[in-house]
This record gives structure tokens, sequence and C-alpha cells, in this order.
């Protein structure tokens, strides 16, 4: 890492991201250690195989895919805006088209919880989070945009359960891409002068591309705001 670093070795810190006293945590010990943040990339992400709760009693998938970003997000982003021009970028997914995002039961308590249902719901927070963002943070100097950086041949789906396997394992042969590959969308959203300015977006890889009519919602965008500060005592 060192070495393709440029021969300086990078910082780096563990962070749970079902858990919000350690993401509070990985806040504190930016703002203790930098005064500058430029771009910030929220990446970390899962898909559980059984409906799984966090010690802050929130269904897994949206805490840490969600939830997460939201609140390291908004800790940091006083000094992202002292550090203007900077970039935000959250990767989120193509599956958002397929979601649903129901705000007296984002954790499916009541039922109905599925692998693939979660995960699409968390990847539609990502859209209307950034979205949102990107309003309140209009002439600060930070752009803020999210992508789908193509279907990354990684282990988020290892835990699916057996009868969806082969499928995932012709996917891997036929669909997928390496993780290097997919990080050119990333990497373009983070520093390429060809989107400087640009905000609010979604992109599908290398090209902008219109989001889904619930990721369009201006009002479902303030209510889940409000909802996801809320669930992270923001």
């Amino acid at each position: 890492m060192k070495r393709r670093a440029g021969g300086v070795a990078p910082d780096s810190w563990l962070c749970e991201f079902g858990s919000q006293a350690q993401i509070r945590k990985l806040a504190s010990d930016v703002l203790a250690k930098y005064d500058r943040l430029d771009v910030l990339v929220n990446n970390a992400g899962l898909a559980t195989r059984r409906r799984e709760v966090t010690e802050d009693g929130i269904e897994r998938t949206f805490a840490v895919n969600h939830l997460g970003p939201f609140l390291l997000t908004n800790l940091l982003l006083d000094l992202l805006v002292k550090s203007a021009p900077a970039r935000i970028v959250n990767v989120a997914s193509i599956e958002h088209y397929d979601a649903t995002m129901d705000l007296s039961d984002l954790g499916f308590e009541r039922g109905g919880w599925g692998m693939a249902k979660a995960y699409r719901r968390s990847k539609l927070g990502n859209v209307i989070f950034t979205r949102s963002l990107a309003k309140r943070l209009g002439g600060k100097g930070v752009t803020v945009n999210a992508v789908h950086p193509g279907a990354v041949s990684t282990g988020i789906w290892d835990k699916a359960p057996g009868w969806m396997q082969p499928m995932i394992w012709l996917a891997k042969k036929l669909i997928m891409i390496t993780p290097e590959k997919a990080a050119k969308s990333i990497v373009q959203l983070a520093a390429s002068t060809e989107v400087e300015g640009k905000t609010g977006l979604y992109f599908n890889q290398l090209k902008p591309k219109e989001p889904s009519k619930l990721a369009l919602d201006d009002e479902l965008a303030e209510r889940l705001w409000a909802e996801s500060a809320r669930l992270v005592k923001l």
C-alpha cells in the first residue's frame, strides 16, 4: 500500500459501520488529525443472509449502507466545507430502481424482509441522501454525487441463500467487473476535472443517468433526512 501511495504510508482506521459509537469515534479521529478534507468516498456496504439488528437497534443493512454514510458525512461536513472545493462520492447501486421506502417501517420489523429488498432500500437511501445533501450544500463549494460503479465481483453476496449461489457464480463469470475497473468511476467523481462543479447527480459508471422516481421525490427526501437524523441522534 505504501508503494502504491507513492512512498507515503496512508493512515488507516478500522470502523464497524453498524456501530454509531464507532462511526463517531472515526470522525473524531479524523477531525483531530487533519485540518482539511478534500474528498470523502462512502463505499462501505454489506448484504446479510438473515435479518439482523445492530447494537443501536437498527436493521443492519440499512444501518451500515445508509445511516453509516449519513452520520459520518454529517460529522465531517464542517471540515469539508472549510476545505472547499471538496467532493463527496456516495457509492450507490443500480438496484435502487427496484427499491421501496417505507418510512414507518424502514427495518422491515412488520415483516417482508429479504436480502435483496433490504439492500435495494439502503441503496435508494444513498441516492436520496446525495440529492438532499447537494441542495443543502448549494454555494458552499462541496459537490455530492452518487455512483453505481457496475456489478462488481466482491464477496458482498457470498452469504446469499444457496438457491442464489448458481446465479451469483454465473454473474461473476459473465457480467461482474473487477474492483479495479469499478474504481474508475469512483475516482472520476473524486478527482476528474470533467465533473468539476457537478452535484446532486446519479452516475451509472462514467455517465450521469436519471435515478428512480422515488429518488427524485423531494418530499420523501426531506422525510428520510429527518428520520435518518433521528435514528443517528443528530
